[in-house]
């Protein structure tokens, strides 16, 4: 597709040298149109890590996106975090045969058979429990668990090629963290497991859901969970700031928060699972992609923050390398590893409000992947131990996804609440104090 795409803009490039240049540009938007709807579609019906790739570039600024055209490309691809061309029902059907003792017809007072969304593992149906509960029956593509796993025997040639970057990766734990976390993904029982410990850590919180699992009808193939009402991540983009600031921070509190109030994070911060409820909750979905993390690695995590924040480059070279980021603290100067480390998350280093945009994705990208990069020889150096890998995947999505938004907020300050156990920072926090105080949640810094 890349290829027939590339010779036609060639063309278009060739004959606009005839044209005047409104028409010169005309005729290369609908060339890059084009491209972008192709691209899509081709996306859309390869399914599993394919449209991966492209959900990811509908909201991270990547320079594989001609700047001039990104706001294009990136509406055509928003459209695969939710509506890419779903299976027939035929295909459903088959699939609920197999995972189901009993036929739809016994088990539903109704049931959708057309997909309400798809994705790139499955694809959600809308229907009606015989209790009258209105659920989401979330069904997996036939062969893609297969196809899935035979890309997973390309990791370690991924990892190669990371390692080319940063001679001191640790490809083979790397890889294993990867294909670990991808294969539980294609397992909706496992997702089903952590779906309800979330939605246990979070029952009743003010302003974050997550629905309830119905654990009798989710099997390998096959998640059902509680039907959320709400509008998507487009239509919130489309609201005043105001509300986009209160929506970010909502996502920003979830994502982090979540490490430090429950010990486990969802690594697949992507807007398409977030819903804005009619009462100003927003709804989190899909976990099939989680993260448990040890009280060690937390604590260890929180004593390389505060050497950024008293400004102490030595104590923070000491910190990276008891995470496992530095092997050999010694070829690593310290003061510009401070500067490296503020480059990546100085969003919420820095204590004053900060608006999120795409050029702070960019610098945070291009500080740990950029050949041009003042930092690069120092990444080189570096190491990405592999408990760490989902972290930074969770870090770079909502950092992309608050600057979609382009969400204000002093970070630095809604942290400290999770750090140290400072006084919230925001309304919300004030809520989400309260609440966590009533569930008898002890605050870091106030044994």
């Amino acid at each position: 597709m890349l290829g027939t795409q590339g010779a036609r803009y060639a063309g278009t490039r060739a004959a606009n040298l005839t044209r005047s240049p409104e028409a010169a540009a005309e005729a290369l938007e609908r060339r890059h149109l084009e491209a972008a709807e192709r691209m899509v579609e081709t996306l859309g019906r390869m399914k599993g890590a394919a449209m991966k790739i492209g959900q990811l570039a509908s909201f991270i600024d990547t320079e594989f996106l001609p700047p001039e055209y990104r706001d294009l490309y990136q509406e055509q691809l928003a459209s695969l975090r939710t509506s890419a061309p779903p299976m027939p029902w035929r295909k459903v059907e088959k699939v609920l045969r197999e995972e189901w003792d009993e036929p739809v017809s016994e088990l539903f007072e109704d049931f959708d058979e057309e997909a309400a969304a798809a994705a790139s593992i499955g694809q959600v149906h809308r229907a009606v429990l015989c209790d009258g509960r209105r659920v989401a029956v979330k069904i997996q593509y036939p062969g893609v668990a297969d196809a899935i796993a035979a890309d997973m025997q390309n990791a370690g040639m991924l990892m190669r090629m990371a390692k080319a970057l940063a001679p001191g990766l640790d490809a083979k734990a790397a890889a294993g963290e990867l294909k670990e976390r991808v294969m539980e993904e294609l397992d909706y029982e496992i997702e089903a497991q952590k779906q309800r410990s979330f939605a246990r850590g979070y029952s009743d919180h003010p302003f974050i859901f997550v629905p309830d699992v119905v654990t009798r009808l989710s099997t390998t193939r096959v998640l059902v969970t509680e039907w959320v009402d709400g509008v998507g991540f487009d239509e919130v983009v489309a609201l005043s700031q105001e509300q986009r600031d209160a929506f970010g921070e909502i996502v920003y509190r979830f994502c982090f928060g979540s490490i430090y109030h429950l010990q486990h994070f969802n690594a697949d911060a992507h807007p398409g699972n977030y819903l804005l409820m009619p009462d100003g909750r927003v709804a989190f979905l899909d976990f099939g992609m989680t993260k448990h993390l040890d009280a060690e690695q937390i604590d260890l995590e929180i004593a390389a923050l505060a050497a950024v924040f008293d400004d102490d480059p030595e104590r923070l070279r000491v910190a990276l390398h008891d995470l496992g980021f530095l092997r050999d603290p010694r070829k690593v100067e310290a003061e510009q590893l401070m500067r490296h480390v503020r480059a990546i998350g100085g969003w919420y280093m820095e204590d004053r409000e900060v608006t999120i945009d795409s050029a702070r994705v960019m610098d945070a990208i291009s500080a740990v992947s950029d050949p041009r990069s003042d930092f690069y020889r120092l990444v080189r150096r570096e190491n990405l131990p592999a408990n760490e890998l989902m972290g930074r995947r969770m870090e770079t999505g909502v950092l992309a996804v608050l600057a979609q938004l382009t969400a204000t907020r002093n970070w630095h300050r809604i942290g400290r609440e999770w750090w140290f156990g400072e006084p919230p920072a925001t309304e919300l926090g004030e809520q989400e104090r309260a609440y966590f105080e009533a569930r008898g949640e002890r605050r870091r810094g106030h044994a």
